[in-house]
């Protein structure tokens, strides 16, 4: 049996079976099986499956939640805000988009031809998902591919291994036939067995830039699939010297701290025109410590461990060659009492006085850290926004929307906001450019990343 490690206490939470070969490929047919007969079913069943995998999902509601708070770390409320404000959302989205975004598309009439284009799917999806946010993560690839006719095979992350047999009940107890969407916690070798087998119709990852060249090296060696691949960020914020101070310092902590700041979209480097830096400084600063710092399953925490112990050094490396660069630390040591149930907590932090230098700036730090740097102009602002490895989400902080629309045009991001940051809209697509992936999911336009383009080209009158 494999064991998740609790961040809370560091004791072991759970256990789980990892399959074995002949257990793996016998999920694999079962999944193939199923998409066969899935594939023929009206649309309208399959919304209404979507739609009632919600209702079972929440009458486990409390013990899902509690769950993935003992898997990954955050507080309660925050797991069960996960399937309230953003699976329930996001699901009935994609329900509501998904007629028009598989309906065929109808060429141009052509007298004696009939010609369309239908959006059919592609089988099997293996979707790798992270272990930040256990069920949105899944959940962006799983509704679409069965909307739009196909079977998925769920291979969660080890740390949230349950969050992928927490899904495959859910799918049972709507009525989802069996097969159609099943936990797959394989190892890599078997995973990547699975996939050479070239019997998979898509593969769909989110995780580490490693990650996901590793597996597109997997997929390509035997493969021509469709591949979608969410590799995080280091994402920025830009606060004009016109923002609104009160409303932009509020989104911006929380922004970089929700979740531990374990977030891809979470804000980890703010650029603040000089105009306003000292007034921004001293209110953030304030917004930081405002924080409780402490075991996730309690009430009133606000702040839980980070994932892992590998993890809290990687943050810690990063503040400290920061401040051994000369960063300031704009949050004094003794201001958290810092938990020692495991060697997974720690203080948020935010340092100004930073540079390009340092790893706080460049690195994904993906923690409760963030670095603040003063900037004297648009064109210096865009410029370190850009400086970057990552483009996954910007944001920008202004009153003057005409300025910042042309200034957003600037940013190489694959979603620009402004006056809001760590968000994903449902009807819109989430993409990135750079080392933050490929491939889009959400929108009418992730319904691409699990469909085919087939063209029906057809002779309605055969000439005399």
């Amino acid at each position: 049996m494999a064991e998740i490690l609790s961040p809370i206490d560091h004791t072991v939470a759970f256990t789980y079976p990892e399959l074995v070969r002949a257990e793996a490929f016998a999920r694999l047919e079962a999944a193939q099986t199923a998409q066969r007969a899935w594939m023929q079913v009206s649309l309208e069943d399959r919304i209404g499956l979507c739609l009632r995998v919600l209702d079972a999902y929440r009458s486990q509601l409390d013990a899902h939640a509690i769950a993935i708070t003992k898997m990954m770390g955050k507080p309660v409320d925050q797991a069960r805000g996960e399937f309230e404000g953003g699976m329930v959302e996001r699901t009935k989205s994609l329900c509501a988009q998904a007629a028009e975004a598989l309906a065929d598309d109808v060429l141009p009439a052509q007298e004696g031809f009939r010609r369309y284009v239908r959006h059919e799917p592609v089988g099997v999806v293996l979707n790798i998902a992270a272990w930040n946010y256990p069920l949105l993560v899944p959940i962006n690839v799983i509704v679409p591919a069965v909307l739009a006719g196909n079977a998925v095979l769920l291979k969660h992350a080890p740390q949230t291994a349950l969050v992928a047999t927490q899904l495959q009940q859910a799918f049972a107890m709507a009525g989802a036939p069996a097969g159609l969407v099943q936990a797959f916690m394989a190892s890599h070798e078997t995973v990547a067995e699975v996939i050479h087998s070239r019997r998979l119709g898509a593969v769909a990852f989110t995780g580490s830039v490693r990650g996901g060249h590793e597996v597109m090296r997997t997929v390509a060696r035997d493969n021509f699939i469709p591949t979608g691949f969410e590799l995080g960020g280091k994402d920025p914020a830009f606060v004009l010297d016109d923002a609104d101070l009160d409303f932009t310092v509020g989104n911006l902590v929380d922004g970089a701290f929700y979740n531990a700041g374990q977030s891809c979209c979470g804000i980890e480097r703010i650029y603040v025109h000089a105009a306003v830096y000292d007034d921004f400084i001293e209110a953030y600063a304030a917004g930081v410590r405002a924080y409780r710092l402490g075991n996730p399953l309690d009430d009133g925490v606000t702040l839980g461990p980070v994932v892992n112990a590998a993890a809290a050094q990687r943050i810690k490396a990063h503040n400290a060659q920061a401040e051994a660069r000369g960063a300031r630390a704009l949050v004094p040591a003794d201001a958290f009492d810092v938990p020692d149930l495991s060697p997974c907590y720690l203080a948020p932090q935010a340092f100004d006085q930073v540079t390009h230098e340092m790893d706080l700036m460049r690195e994904e730090s993906f923690g409760p850290t963030v670095g603040i740097m003063k900037v004297s102009s648009i064109d210096e602002g865009v410029a370190l926004m850009n400086d970057s490895a990552f483009g996954l989400t910007a944001s920008l902080w202004s009153t003057d929307d005409a300025r910042a629309e042309a200034i957003a045009r600037r940013v190489q991001a694959g979603t620009v906001y402004l006056n809001r940051c760590d968000y994903l809209d449902p009807q819109m697509p989430w993409t990135g450019v750079k080392d933050s992936g490929v491939g889009c999911s959400l929108g009418r336009y992730g319904f691409g990343q699990v469909t085919r383009l087939k063209s029906y080209h057809l002779r309605t009158t055969i000439p005399k």
